[in-house]
């Protein structure tokens, strides 16, 4: 037997105590957020899918109520009418600030002077919460002290501007105000994205004699469809989550014209003290984020791995 065949095979030095450190820590840093989320999240659904098959009212009961407060969430008038206020602010709300986003950001996309100052006033609704925004907004709309007095001031004693006191036109003053609070965030991710676009494919496009209108809509816009979607999905969960606005704006009237989902799992669970039915439609509510979110999960997940497959 050769000498050869006797090699015996050398241990891997240990890693420093250092290096083993500086990969723990990170771990170690992101442990209880993690955890806190897992608990947040899938503990908390969990716990609240249980409450909605249950017969808790006043407290939470351990009894088995099975679909009982979901026929009953059905039923009643005030849910349909709050899930049907959802679709149609849900559509008026995400294509308005997708319109004027994006119109904010072509014409900031233009390098006009002071850009910085335009992005500055364009943003200002974003930093600010929702409650603070619909307690402004609804002193505009007062037609006592708002908009409408003010125009009437000035001669036009037929000027009518008190959306939120007619029951016809109240959700359009939350679909006006959610607008202008949310047009700045489509604007900057509208701008990032016109501003990662190829210029080589700007100037083909102008060598080739496109205007600006045509340049925009065959060449720019097609190149950044994917955050279209990307700010589409995000304003939905907005919209699905809609609250401190109505809260703050219209309080869910007049009557129970603006009464939104949010607005109502809160008055069963904390006014009315209904927990399972409020729990029942709190998971209606999940399931329309649900329906958003996976399929662009799985979309956003298909996307990558061809851009991966395709080198």
């Amino acid at each position: 037997m050769s000498t050869h065949d006797l090699t015996i095979p050398i241990a891997a030095p240990a890693r420093p105590w250092r290096e083993r450190l500086g990969t723990l820590i990170p771990i170690l840093v992101l442990a209880p957020s993690l955890a806190a989320s897992f608990v947040y999240v899938f503990v908390f659904a969990a716990w609240t899918l249980y409450l909605s098959v249950s017969t808790s009212s006043l407290l939470p009961s351990y009894g088995f109520a099975g679909l009982d407060n979901y026929m009953s969430l059905w039923a009643n008038r005030r849910w349909n009418i709050a899930y049907t206020n959802l679709f149609f602010f849900s559509g008026f709300y995400i294509l308005g600030s997708m319109a004027v986003g994006l119109l904010l950001a072509i014409l900031i996309d233009q390098r006009v002077r002071g850009e910085a100052v335009w992005r500055t006033i364009f943003l200002y609704p974003l930093a600010v919460s929702f409650i603070v925004t619909g307690t402004v907004w609804s002193w505009l709309y007062n037609p006592a002290d708002g908009i409408q007095a003010l125009v009437r001031g000035l001669g036009w004693s037929s000027f009518n501007f008190a959306l939120t006191s007619d029951r016809n036109l109240a959700i359009y003053a939350i679909i006006i105000t959610g607008v202008w609070q949310s047009s700045g965030f489509a604007m900057a991710l509208f701008l990032a994205g016109l501003r990662s676009v190829d210029p080589d494919l700007i100037k083909a496009a102008q060598i080739d004699g496109a205007s600006t209108f045509r340049t925009y809509r065959r060449v720019i816009l097609p190149t950044i469809a994917p955050i279209f979607l990307a700010v589409a999905v995000i304003q939905i969960q907005f919209a699905i989550k809609t609250f401190d606005l109505v809260a703050a704006l219209t309080r869910g009237g007049p009557g129970v014209s603006t009464t939104f989902p949010a607005i109502y799992v809160y008055d069963l669970m904390f006014q009315r003290g209904q927990i399972g039915e409020g729990a029942a439609a709190a998971v209606m509510m999940l399931a329309a984020l649900a329906v958003v979110l996976v399929p662009y999960s799985l979309w956003v997940v298909w996307r990558r791995r061809r851009e991966s497959g395709h080198g």
